[in-house]
This record gives C-alpha cells, sequence and structure tokens, in this order.
C-alpha cells in the first residue's frame, strides 16, 4: 500500500484523497484549517460551469479589463503596487492569450470530464450539498458582447456542451426573476449549482471512513524528497514558534494547496506560478414569506458586470469581480457593494435583510489551465492552480493525478 500526502484540505485535496483512497491508498491530508473548505472552496460562485471554461486572455476581454484596471470599481482591478510577481505572472498571462483557442479547448475538455466526475462522486457517497440542477443562463447587454461569446461557444460545444442561444424574450421566460434590458443570451441545462463548502465537508466525512487520516490545523514548514521518500516537516499551528516540527515519511506526495502550492513547490525544486487572484461573493438569505418568486432559481452570469448568481437552497449567492493584490483577503467594503448594489437592480424585491459578505484567492496560473500531473523529482506531483474553475475541475483532476500516480507505481 502506497502512503500518499496530500496537502490542502480544500475540494481539490478532498477529492483527490478520496480517489487516492478509492484506489487502494493509504492516505494523510495535511491543511492549516481546523476543517475542510476553509479558504477558497468555503463561499465561492456555487456553479460547476462548462459554459464558464473560456480562458480570460483573449484580446478584447484583456483590452478592456487593462482600460481600466486600476478603477475599484470595475470589475476587475489591479492594485497598482508594482510586484515582481505579479509583473511576471502579468507577462506569461499576455502570451498565453496567443494560444486561447488552444487552451479554452484543453479547459472545456477538463471541466466536462469535472462536472461528470462530480456528479457521479455525489451520487455514491449520496452527499447533500443544496444541488440546484438548473441550468446556467449568460446574459449579454449588446451585439458586440452577444456576438465574441457565440464565437467562443463554438469551442465549448467542440467539447460537447450542449448550449444554445436565447432572445431577450426567452431570457425573461427561462428566469422571470431576472430584471434588465438584455439583447440575447446562451442558456446551457447542464450545468447546476451547489455548495462547495457543503459538498467537500460530506466528502470529507466519506474520506474518514474510508480511512484518511488527517492533520488538520497543521502548517507545512518543509518538504524534502530524496531516495528515502517524502519527508513533511509540520507544526500545529497552536505551538510555539520555537516548537521543534514533526516530520512525516511518505512514498509520494500530492500538492493540492491553491495559492500555497508555489511556496511547496519551490521546496521540491518545481516552479508553479500560481498567482492569487481575489473574488468575492455575498449570501443572501432568501425569506420564502417574503416575495418567494423575488430570487432567480437559474444560474446566471451577467457578461457585462462579470457577476454571477446562484441558489443555494433559501440563499442567494452572488459572486465575482477580480482582483490582483498579492495574498490580501480583507473585504473590500465597496467591492461588495458592487455586488449588492447589482443585486438591488436586477433583483429589486428582493430583501438584503440577511447577508454575508467574502472574499477568497482564486489559485490562477498564467494559461489558466491548472497543472496536473509530476514534479520534477520522483513521488511528487501536483493538482493545483484551478483558478475559476476549482468546484467545476476538482473531481475530474483528482481522477486523472491517481491515474498518474498509479501508472508510476512499480
Amino acid at each position: 500500500m502506497t502512503r500518499i500526502a496530500v496537502i490542502g484540505a480544500g475540494v481539490t485535496g478532498i477529492t483527490t484523497a478520496y480517489q487516492l483512497l478509492k484506489n487502494g491508498h493509504e492516505v494523510c491530508v495535511f491543511d492549516t484549517h481546523d476543517g475542510a473548505a476553509m479558504e477558497t472552496s468555503f463561499a465561492n460562485g456555487g456553479q460547476v460551469s462548462v459554459s464558464n471554461a473560456e480562458v480570460w486572455n483573449n484580446w478584447p476581454s484583456i483590452r478592456k479589463a487593462l482600460s481600466a484596471a486600476f478603477d475599484r470599481n470595475a470589475p476587475v482591478h489591479i492594485h497598482p503596487l508594482p510586484d515582481w510577481h505579479k509583473i511576471s505572472w502579468f507577462a506569461a498571462f499576455l502570451a498565453a492569450g496567443f494560444q486561447h483557442r488552444r487552451n479554452t479547448a484543453e479547459l472545456a475538455a477538463m471541466a466536462m470530464h469535472g462536472r461528470s466526475a462530480l456528479r457521479e462522486i455525489a451520487a455514491r457517497e449520496n452527499i447533500a450539498f443544496d444541488m440546484n440542477e438548473c441550468g446556467l443562463l449568460h446574459v449579454y447587454k449588446t451585439p458586440k458582447q452577444f456576438a465574441a461569446a457565440a464565437q467562443a461557444n463554438e469551442l465549448l460545444t467542440q467539447s460537447g456542451l450542449k448550449r444554445y442561444a436565447v432572445t431577450k424574450d426567452e431570457i425573461k421566460s427561462i428566469e422571470p426573476a431576472l430584471q434588465g434590458d438584455f439583447y440575447a443570451g446562451l442558456f446551457s441545462p447542464d450545468d447546476f449549482a451547489g455548495d462547495v463548502h457543503l459538498f467537500t465537508r460530506g466528502l470529507y466525512d466519506v474520506c474518514r471512513t474510508l480511512g484518511m487520516r488527517a492533520c488538520l490545523e497543521h502548517d507545512v514548514l518543509a518538504l524534502e524528497a530524496n531516495g528515502n521518500g517524502i519527508h513533511v516537516h509540520h507544526r500545529n499551528v497552536t505551538a510555539p514558534a520555537n516548537a521543534k516540527p514533526a516530520v512525516a515519511v511518505f512514498d509520494k506526495i500530492v500538492v493540492c494547496a491553491g495559492v500555497g502550492s508555489r511556496r511547496l513547490a519551490r521546496m521540491l525544486g518545481d516552479r508553479v506560478n500560481v498567482y492569487p487572484v481575489k473574488g468575492y461573493s455575498l449570501s443572501v438569505d432568501i425569506d420564502l414569506s417574503d416575495a418567494p418568486d423575488a430570487a432567480p432559481n437559474v444560474c446566471l452570469l451577467d457578461e457585462d458586470a462579470k457577476i454571477v448568481t446562484s441558489r443555494l437552497a433559501n440563499r442567494l449567492r452572488i459572486a465575482g469581480l477580480a482582483e490582483f493584490n498579492g495574498a490580501d483577503i480583507t473585504i473590500d467594503a465597496r467591492r461588495i457593494g458592487i455586488l449588492s448594489n447589482w443585486c438591488r437592480a436586477r433583483f429589486p424585491d428582493l430583501a438584503q435583510e440577511n447577508t454575508t459578505p467574502w472574499a477568497g484567492l482564486r489559485p490562477m496560473m498564467p494559461r489558466m489551465v491548472p497543472r496536473v500531473g509530476r514534479g520534477r523529482l520522483p513521488g511528487v506531483y501536483y493538482n493545483t492552480g484551478h483558478g475559476h474553475l476549482g468546484w467545476t475541475l476538482s473531481a475530474g483532476t483528482a481522477q486523472r493525478i491517481a491515474e498518474i500516480i498509479d501508472a508510476d507505481a512499480p
């Protein structure tokens, strides 16, 4: 039996641990928090969306983002303070724009696999996570926006995505609660929504019954890979700073640490160029006794505002925006206000009396395709950098990395 360390207890780490356990391996998960899914997997947009698989670095989107990049009210905000990692990452991001079609096709194929694998796990393990099989409606305000989306849609449908154009009248019939003057839309009936935090916690419990060990509330201080295995130096977060770290030895390691993967990869002699791209969400409690039709049921994406919504039982999750400001997770009230004002304009009858703001860091690779594969040293693997599609891709990339690990077995 192979002993494998999985670093990270977000949705990617836990789906990886689950797949490795099902394949007969011994697994131990490390995370700094006291539970699973406490960072990027805590309160994201909630959409499992193949239809969002177009990578961001196409030239029209880049020009639009750069034109308002330093405006804190714009969907994309770049903090003006110079930072070498930010500068070098953007250089690689711009260079990847020349492979926009190839990267989108690759990401779409991964998303199709991930969506299917996620459904299979949820059904097999009977995990309750406020799943809403509602479909996903993209809406566009101008003919130019719709034309650009229709062009990208050709790449997505080639991966097998079922998606079709709808008129402004059909938008209203698909989602009556949505207010606004839209030119047209694209509807993906097989995309769905769900609470990634509930799913990950449920799958974590399944993994524990399968024999997974967990070192929660533990910092990974150092990693060493040599002929005697993978040495994980770790220490409880409540221990004094001068306390001697414990050392655990494994046959293999899978780094699934989100934005922390870059630091850990450096310890193992690899370069994993993940940049933390901050996003925001606002969870609004829905009072079904007060205007029960005020909130949408269908997943939405407003292309102009770059804002998504997901109905999660009696909550509406509103999410979006992108900030490039390093590993800063402070909640900017102005950015939350953008989400709140958008909600008020699009769903004017929905009360916002009980709301919960949140901010998290998307682990983004320059070409927006995750790193799933071997490291430089034997026994080292990566499943990280899932960007804006972590929830959608996680189960599929977990299967893929498990296949690679098993293929390397003696």
